[in-house]
């Protein structure tokens, strides 16, 4: 079967054999898949990744011990966990010190013909949301993590840094769940997609409002981003750390530490909200997808994918 391969900052498709099905873990055929920023940073070397990438996808069972999966599309968790420590037992796999993540960690991922996940992680797609949309649950997940880790109250203003994928991905979860958002990005054509679905947006100049906003949201995927919401923050205000970037971000602390700004990493979520906003059609995700490719391109793909100005690039099956 086609599986591509990353490493040292090259992209190939390589024919290799079909991955084993262990007991408790389905085989799924991969319908389609989604290039995302972590998938961009592994290429160029974060955490010293080499493998077969991809974790965000939609595909069709075709072996599983459950045969009530078997013919479903599906989404699925990335965290392989334990499901034996202290995280797994409070619920929080996703933190489990022995996890293994899929295109990410110790687990092949989901770019490849034939995939394999625990059946534990995987969520059946409703009829009603296609395929293409479904591709999002995951990084949609992620969004909807930050009313998990916080109580932001109806109405308030949260600006959100960053119009990429996942910042108009988050500044839609939040305004569909009663939030006043200021979304905060250089490019007038994405900003749109947000602004269609009720979003205020701002083109960010030179200059940034400071000490204004008690709840920011970094998702620039810039190694400055964070130093910009240091300074929009009101004191005593939080801030959402979404960007994975390769390479060390050096801030200044003494702000932090003077104005009390509380700083929250925020990663992985769950995928039942997600599925949920899908369903309701709350958010634009369709308008997202710049271009679809087959498997075989997926050179070219993550060439397109790296590109300024391009959100979601899909890898389709052949």
């Amino acid at each position: 079967m086609l599986a591509v391969h990353i490493e040292r900052g090259r992209v190939n498709v390589r024919d290799v054999r079909r991955p084993q099905r262990p007991k408790g873990f389905a085989s799924i055929r991969l319908l389609s898949g989604g290039i995302c920023n972590t998938d961009l940073e592994l290429l160029h070397g974060y955490y010293g990744f080499s493998g077969v990438p991809g974790h965000e996808f939609v595909g069709e069972v075709v072996g599983a011990d459950d045969s009530r999966l078997v013919g479903r599309r599906v989404v699925g968790e990335i965290n392989l966990a334990c499901g034996k420590c202290d995280w797994c037992s409070k619920g929080l796999g996703r933190h489990c010190p022995r996890r293994s993540v899929l295109g990410i960690v110790r687990h092949a991922g989901a770019f490849r013909e034939i995939l394999t996940l625990p059946e534990s992680n995987l969520h059946v797609v409703p009829e009603s949301v296609p395929t293409e949309a479904a591709v999002f649950v995951e990084p949609l997940a992620a969004a909807c993590e930050i009313l998990d880790q916080a109580a932001i109250a109806d109405g308030a203003v949260v600006a959100v840094l960053g119009d990429g994928k996942l910042g108009l991905l988050i500044a839609q979860v939040l305004n569909a769940s009663s939030k006043t958002v200021h979304l905060y990005g250089r490019h007038k054509n994405k900003l749109r997609i947000a602004e269609r679905a009720g979003v205020e947006t701002i083109v960010a100049g030179k200059t940034i409002p400071v000490s204004r906003y008690e709840w920011v949201v970094e998702a620039t995927g810039s190694q400055n981003g964070l130093e910009q919401a240091v300074r929009m923050v009101r004191p005593r205000g939080t801030i959402f750390l979404k960007s994975t970037v390769h390479g060390k971000v050096r801030i200044d602390t003494a702000p932090v530490v003077v104005n009390e700004i509380t700083l929250i990493g925020s990663r992985c979520g769950r995928f039942e909200p997600a599925l949920e906003l899908l369903k309701s059609g709350k958010v634009n995700v369709l308008e997202m997808i710049s271009e679809r490719m087959k498997l075989a391109e997926a050179r070219r793909a993550f060439e397109v994918a790296g590109r300024r100005g391009v959100l979601k690039v899909l890898l389709e099956a052949s």
